[in-house]
């Protein structure tokens, strides 16, 4: 189970310490997958790269997709050697969406029993820092997904939007909580109510995307950002995480209450002495993340 979904705040320093350790814990090198490719970038090798490989179907998101995302998610969360994790698609299309042949026939009695699209969510709760690559088009579950990251950097030509109410129905995956958090009630009204796109450069004015970079250089800039973020105390890094995420859930009273709280208990931790050694003897800290 993924440490966020369970609460860092909750015996957290053990248990994160012990997924960093890999202790208790069985990854797989040898896992193949059908729908995504999986890689390991960086000088250090220790950015995770998940790449969406259903081209001729423009990565639309079947359930096979998605389930193979989660399974590659949780590999990562166990991996030690891995402090960020990458999901890009094709220069084509980051997704097109949800994969509507596989929907079209289903009915509310399917949907409400089976809990249609509830596994979607493993993707916000990873612990580990996640960065959407997003190339060409991010439509519906797509910028859903997108969304779904903790930060998304965008090529020249991305273009973002949640098209459901053109097929007569919402978004799904929470494209009306998220996109609404992310640019604002006007703008995301105006996106959802007409399915109309929003450009890289838009999107970057309207705070939905961090960065923009030509399509070549697009992922190779978010890889050095993993490496960037991998430098730093994993433990403190997942403790931002969680912090910038309850944002979206608390009050703001509650909120700051929930920041002191992970604030005081990094003090709990060796990388918090080091961090704060290494300032005071001017030199450069050596994490290791315990």
């Amino acid at each position: 189970m993924s440490l966020y979904r369970v609460g860092l705040s909750r015996g957290m320093l053990s248990s994160f310490q012990r997924v960093m350790r890999g202790e208790g814990l069985h990854t797989s090198s040898a896992v193949q997958y059908e729908y995504i490719k999986v890689d390991k970038r960086g000088e250090k090798k220790n950015v995770g790269l998940i790449q969406l490989n259903r081209l001729k179907a423009l990565n639309a998101l079947c359930d096979g997709l998605v389930s193979e995302i989660g399974e590659a998610l949780q590999e990562m969360e166990t991996d030690t050697s891995i402090d960020a994790i990458v999901i890009t698609g094709s220069e084509r299309a980051f997704a097109a969406g949800a994969d509507i042949a596989e929907m079209k026939d289903k009915s509310f009695q399917d949907c409400y029993a089976r809990k249609f699209l509830s596994h979607w969510d493993i993707i916000s709760k990873c612990p580990k820092p996640t960065i959407a690559a997003v190339n060409g088009f991010a439509l519906g579950g797509g910028c859903e997904v997108a969304m779904m990251c903790d930060i998304i950097y965008a090529g020249e030509k991305a273009k973002f939007g949640q098209p459901e109410i053109t097929l007569g129905t919402i978004p799904g995956a929470g494209g009306t909580q998220r996109l609404t958090r992310a640019i604002g009630k006007s703008k995301a009204m105006e996106m959802i109510l007409t399915g109309e796109f929003m450009s890289a450069q838009e999107a970057e004015k309207a705070g939905l995307v961090s960065k923009v970079f030509p399509v070549e250089e697009l992922v190779g800039e978010a890889i050095k950002l993993g490496e960037r973020i991998g430098e730093f105390s994993q433990i403190a890094a997942a403790m931002c995480k969680e912090a910038v995420n309850m944002s979206d859930e608390l009050p703001l009273s509650n909120g700051l209450l929930y920041e002191k709280k992970l604030f005081h208990s990094s003090f709990a931790t060796d990388d918090k002495r080091e961090g704060m050694t290494a300032f005071l003897e001017k030199r450069k800290p050596d994490f290791k993340d315990n």
